[in-house]
């Protein structure tokens, strides 16, 4: 049985009377096509089909060469491809074929050359120095015909160059404009390159899911963003307050106010997921267990650097412990340096965050305990 390597070219004037088949007939045409005109395409196409005849040879194949071509109107040049393969398949008893093209308008006869013989490759030629500008144009049919590709390209650059000369006129500055159109196109992408789109449209139905299964994470996670909206909101209050204006020492005090209802949003969150978890009698994994601790535990951490940071710079005089009486004891007041005030923050987020790893070992432990009771009672 024998191999087909075709190349395929739907322009004609090869210069021979189509099929050219052979070693020598293709040599022998490839340059004549070279020497006539040295940027055809053509010329690589045949070179890549007689270069994949040779490797063939040498796996040991028995493989015939031929250049198949047809010139003028759409069906006439098809059908004419068509016998062109019915006369290799009868002269040589073909049984499998490698199809070469060097274009998407040449690749189209490629079904045709497949209804006559078994096509087991398709070998598509592309010339580094620059695409063919045919297959270009092919390109871009394709990616004008994809609704998505089109949503997400072409409407917001159509929208930018709308809107351009409206903001030209209003902001009567070139530079505000385009830094404006810039935003609004990076805030879409990121919009699109994050999923958040994908988010949104399953946010109705997470929500109806949790309503209609009374979980408790749904009331914690609306106290979560009601929590957060406030930290949000102190931490810019304490920042309109802050007599410096340095970038750093003004992040420091959003952080400052802002982290204790940071912290408590993150803690309502994570518990009102570990609760869901415990109510539906799952194995708790221990993600679940640690997260609340582990919020507690930074919240610490980020209020006593953003403190540290406050002290040193003189926005907020140090800490001062009041005097405290219990009777026989009593405890003189004192004055924290920023540091010691430090080192405790640091020390009560190492000691949460232990807590929460002692807790979640405890659960595991549980969990394995009830595992190996259902296992020997079964």
């Amino acid at each position: 049985m024998t191999t087909l390597v075709a190349c395929i070219d739907r322009t004609g004037n090869l210069g021979a009377e189509p099929p050219v088949v052979g070693w020598e007939a293709v040599q022998s045409l490839v340059t004549d096509l070279g020497v006539a005109d040295p940027e055809d395409s053509r010329v690589n196409c045949v070179l890549e089909a007689l270069r994949v005849t040779r490797d063939l040879r040498d796996d040991g194949e028995d493989v015939v060469v031929a250049v198949l071509s047809a010139a003028g109107d759409s069906v006439s040049a098809d059908r004419a491809v068509a016998r062109q393969t019915e006369q290799l398949t009868d002269e040589y008893d073909l049984e499998s074929a490698v199809v070469v093209v060097d274009s998407a308008e040449d690749e189209r006869l490629v079904p045709i050359v497949e209804s006559r013989v078994r096509v087991d490759a398709v070998d598509r030629v592309v010339v580094r120095q620059a695409r063919d500008i045919e297959s270009t144009y092919y390109l871009l049919k394709q990616f004008l015909a994809d609704e998505e590709l089109r949503k997400t390209v072409l409407v917001p650059v159509g929208v930018a160059l709308l809107a351009f000369p409206a903001l030209m006129t209003l902001a009567d500055s070139p530079a505000v404009a385009a830094g404006a159109i810039a935003a609004v196109i990076g805030v879409f992408f990121l919009y699109k390159g994050l999923g958040i789109d994908s988010v949104l449209a399953s946010l109705p139905g997470q929500i109806q899911n949790a309503l209609y299964s009374g979980r408790v994470s749904l009331v914690t996670y609306v106290v979560a963003v009601g929590l957060a909206l406030i930290g949000i909101f102190a931490g810019a209050i304490g920042v309109s307050a802050t007599a410096n204006d340095a970038p750093f020492i003004l992040a420091m005090r959003f952080a400052f106010d802002a982290i204790p209802w940071l912290t408590a949003a993150a803690f309502a969150g994570s518990t009102g997921r570990l609760l869901d978890e415990i109510i539906r009698d799952d194995r708790v994994r221990s993600a679940y267990v640690n997260l609340p601790f582990g919020a507690v535990a930074v919240g610490l951490v980020v209020r006593g650097f953003s403190a540290f940071f406050l002290e040193s710079a003189g926005v907020f005089s140090a800490f001062r412990m009041p005097a405290m009486d219990f009777g026989a004891v009593s405890i003189q007041g004192m004055t924290l340096e920023p540091r010691i005030r430090l080192l405790l923050f640091i020390l009560a987020g190492i000691f949460v965050s232990l807590v929460g790893v002692r807790f979640s070992s405890y659960f595991n432990e549980s969990d394995l305990e009830e595992e190996l009771a259902e296992q020997s009672d079964s």
